[in-house]
């Protein structure tokens, strides 16, 4: 198995490319969908992925996924990869999403809110607000090809 040092940069893009492909592709469709200055650069990196086992290589020359290789903080959703830390987001996203019903239902019935109440939902929202942006910025990192 590839340790995540070996699945990195234009490597870590040219993987990708071929995880969103749903047929086997060429050097120069590679070359056209990472934007890389030619098919032997293309060439280069599909050879590292399939000395890896990644990929292998058809009669015609296209190459085709034979294994999915998970990277370090990040969770494959089809055929996308994304940052565990979005997730996360979304869990805090729900947990906030009730406490501000909660909140609503109190103002509607015109209860006072309790400070610890108003500190939690605060909490809960920095903690959202954080996760998020981690997962977006490990999600740009991800498309330029950096795992870490």
């Amino acid at each position: 198995m590839p340790s995540d040092e070996e699945l990195e940069g234009v490597t870590l893009r040219v993987y990708l490319a071929l995880m969103k492909e749903d047929k086997p592709v060429g050097p120069r469709d590679i070359m056209r969908n990472v934007d890389l200055s030619s098919p032997s650069v293309a060439y280069r990196h599909l050879q590292k992925l399939e000395d890896l086992g990644l990929i292998e290589k058809d009669r015609y020359g296209q190459y085709a996924i034979t294994q999915r290789q998970s990277i370090r903080g990040h969770v494959w959703i089809g055929r996308r990869l994304l940052p565990r830390l979005v997730f996360y987001s979304f869990f805090f996203m729900g947990v906030l999403s009730i406490e501000v019903v909660i909140v609503a239902t109190r103002l509607l019935i015109k209860e006072p809110l309790q400070y610890d109440f108003v500190l939690l939902v605060t909490v809960t929202a920095v903690a959202t607000l954080l996760f998020l942006i981690e997962g977006l910025l490990l999600l740009s990192k991800l498309k330029n090809g950096q795992t870490a």
